[in-house]
């Protein structure tokens, strides 16, 4: 079975330290830091935006992964991307044209993702899969972090990853919500090859942080 990705969404870390929250979680053997941006309107919760972003750059080296739960997107996608974003995740729910806006990420320069919600079709990605880098499974609704993992979104990974393997596609396969060591070896079994995990990973302060990290990936 093949180790995933882990990618702490820092939605569940302490905000009144976020920098020392990223530093921690990156020495901690954390595989990308997850940054889930809300804007209240697409999903009812606010978090953060660029600025915030540009601000946790300088605290670590990995891969920052942006969830954008906004809309519309496209007017924010450069800021993202300027402020350090390597991967851009946006939902088809958020903008007019999706194979537009993902085209745009690619031609900023960054990675470009396409998150499906809990009941989005999984069809949509016949249309898009040479725009893509990565796919997001959302096993929650967007919105809130600490919710449960919904078991119906299982089956959706297996299905993606059958689609993404028949054509030899290199996208990562991520799942996103409720994820923690009891149900990620289920996620990996179905085809997941990168896991976020808040609640999950940051459970007990940053002493804890690095076997929180190696549990969810089986070690």
């Amino acid at each position: 079975m093949t180790t995933p990705l882990i990618c702490p969404s820092i939605l569940a870390s302490d905000f009144a330290k976020l920098g020392e929250e990223v530093r921690a979680i990156t020495e901690a053997g954390a595989d990308w830091v997850h940054i889930d941006v809300m804007d209240g309107h697409f999903v009812p919760n606010i978090t953060i935006g660029p600025d915030v972003v540009k601000s946790l750059r300088p605290h670590s080296n990995l891969p920052f992964d942006c969830h954008l739960m906004i809309s519309p997107v496209d007017a924010y996608l450069e800021a993202f991307k300027n402020a350090g974003a390597d991967y851009i995740s946006l939902h088809p729910e958020a903008g007019p044209h999706l194979h537009r806006s993902l085209k745009y990420i690619r031609q900023l320069g960054a990675k470009a993702g396409v998150v499906l919600n809990p009941a989005t079709p999984v069809d949509i990605l016949d249309w898009i899969m040479d725009d893509i880098d990565l796919v997001l499974v959302m096993s929650v609704n967007p919105g809130f972090g600490g919710q449960s993992f919904i078991d119906s979104q299982l089956r959706k990974i297996e299905v993606i990853r059958k689609k993404l393997d028949a054509v030899g596609h290199p996208a990562i396969l991520q799942v996103d919500g409720g994820v923690n060591a009891q149900n990620a070896h289920l996620c990996v079994a179905a085809g997941a090859t990168a896991m976020v995990a808040g609640t999950a990973v940051f459970k007990g302060g940053p002493s804890a942080y690095a076997q929180n990290i190696k549990q969810l990936k089986g070690l």
